[in-house]
């Protein structure tokens, strides 16, 4: 660990300050270990000892180390918060998207988008287009009328979570206590706040691998230790998770049961069983992301959400976002009343005020008395562009995919195996936009696509292509061979 990455025109005593930084980020150092003494650290790090005092005496003003005379330097053992530059971390994700600034082939991928070409086809974006989104007619509302709704508390407006718990008791037979229900803006502001509720920087968390929560920076703001656990055709192997739970001490399991993310895969209601059985074992909590369960092709009794199976263990997040649009920013999340108290407490403290207008806006459209038919003709569309796309993928011969039964998203693997660094270039110079699988993972052999964002005016043209770039994959795995 304590070895440097000499770089040209950077101080050393900044490298040293970044080495203990990425150290703890990585929980290879936790709350309250010592460092080594200064003169042992500077000979590890082959460096005069006024340097390691210089960058000790940084990480001490950051807040990240606290330095004792006589004991040593150790990691601050203080509150979320404490130190300015995890706070500016958080921030920078929840207002700038910090993530899509640092991956360059994201950054590419809004370059191409930004041409607003036809010849452009974005299966990346991950929301429906705006032709499918639901249009619900809005009752005349006077700006005083919003300023005067007095039914919103810390919890959020009443009306909404009234409202979402007779969908869901309708939809699933799950049965969401309305008093106790949490109104947030969105899926991630629910991920978040209990990120920031129940967990330590340090902790260890299992998710699904390949997942999307591989690719939020809250996690690494945090100083979150993320365990991908492996998955079979029924989602994350039970096997593995106990492995992992045992050896890391994981604190939080967080899967995606329904349609997950990025895969499309569906556990059946014999895993999610079995799965609530074991964190109940081991006392665990799960987070079960559930955004994609309106989108649904199969029967909800097949897929009862874990929230269903155990009230208790399980904190459910919910959000209309991937049906009424990102920008509705609706997402809700069902725990017991302490936790749902303290989370509403600490989004106060935050300042992250929750604005009336989306809500009552959703609260219109759920009880709208054509909801279900046009939730139903939605899903009618998106079903049959993802059948159209699955067909042209399998047409292909080199594309391995599982037809989806719910949500947006196809995952497609390629059959010849991982694909180089300049190959994944193919999909930006052909300006077809799709999530690599990098993005969720280690693998790099797969591809996310959003159907429902290909229309049957564009699949000849994701036909074409997609044949043009598997092409150009198996010409390069034949000079390969060749070369050998």
């Amino acid at each position: 660990m304590w070895q440097l990455n000499r770089r040209k025109g950077v101080p050393v005593y900044q490298e040293i300050t970044e080495l203990v930084l990425s150290a703890v980020k990585k929980g290879e150092l936790m709350p309250g270990d010592r460092l080594p003494a200064e003169r042992k650290l500077a000979i590890q790090l082959g460096v005069n000892r006024s340097t390691v005092v210089h960058a000790l005496e940084e990480l001490e003003d950051m807040g990240w180390i606290v330095r004792k005379q006589g004991s040593g330097s150790f990691i601050a053992e203080g509150k979320w918060g404490v130190s300015s530059a995890a706070r500016t971390d958080w921030k920078r994700y929840l207002e700038q998207n910090a993530f899509s600034k640092t991956e360059p082939f994201i950054e590419d991928m809004k370059q191409v988008l930004r041409q607003n070409d036809k010849q452009v086809i974005d299966g990346y974006t991950g929301e429906l287009p705006l032709e499918l989104i639901p249009s619900f007619d809005i009752p005349p509302l006077t700006w005083k009328q919003f300023l005067e709704e007095e039914q919103q508390d810390d919890f959020g407006y009443f009306p909404l979570r009234e409202s979402i718990s007779k969908m869901t008791e309708e939809e699933y037979g799950l049965l969401l206590e309305k008093e106790t229900l949490l109104i947030t803006s969105g899926a991630q502001q629910a991920l978040f706040m209990i990120l920031q509720v129940l967990l330590s920087a340090g902790d260890a968390v299992a998710i699904e691998d390949p997942s999307f929560l591989y690719a939020l920076p809250v996690f690494q703001a945090a100083g979150i230790r993320l365990y991908g656990v492996p998955m079979d055709n029924e989602g994350i192997e039970l096997s593995a998770l106990e492995q992992t739970i045992r050896q890391h001490r994981v604190k939080m399991v967080m899967v995606n049961p329904s349609f997950q993310n990025p895969t499309g895969k569906v556990m059946g209601r014999a895993r999610r069983e079995q799965l609530v059985q074991l964190s109940q074992s081991y006392q665990i909590p799960i987070i079960e992301d559930d955004v994609f369960g309106q989108l649904r092709q199969i029967a909800s009794e097949k897929i009862p959400p874990l929230k269903k199976l155990d009230p208790d263990n399980v904190l459910y997040i919910g959000s209309l976002s991937k049906i009424l649009g990102s920008t509705t920013k609706i997402g809700w999340l069902s725990a017991p009343l302490s936790v749902n108290r303290q989370i509403a407490e600490a989004r106060k403290i935050m300042d992250f005020s929750l604005s009336i207008f989306p809500q009552v806006l959703a609260t219109i459209a759920l009880n709208d008395t054509s909801f279900y038919q046009k939730l139903a003709e939605l899903k009618k569309e998106v079903s049959a562009r993802g059948e159209a796309v699955c067909s042209i993928l399998e047409e292909l011969g080199e594309w391995h995919v599982d037809r989806p039964q719910g949500g947006f998203y196809v995952w497609a693997t390629f059959s010849k195996g991982s694909l180089k660094q300049q190959e994944w270039q193919y999909f930006i110079k052909e300006a077809l936009l799709i999530a690599p699988s990098f993005l969720f993972s280690e693998k790099k052999d797969s591809i996310r696509i959003n159907f429902s964002r290909i229309s049957r005016e564009q699949q000849p043209l994701f036909r074409e292509k997609m044949k043009k770039i598997t092409q150009l994959l198996l010409k390069n795995r034949e000079h390969d061979t060749i070369n050998r």
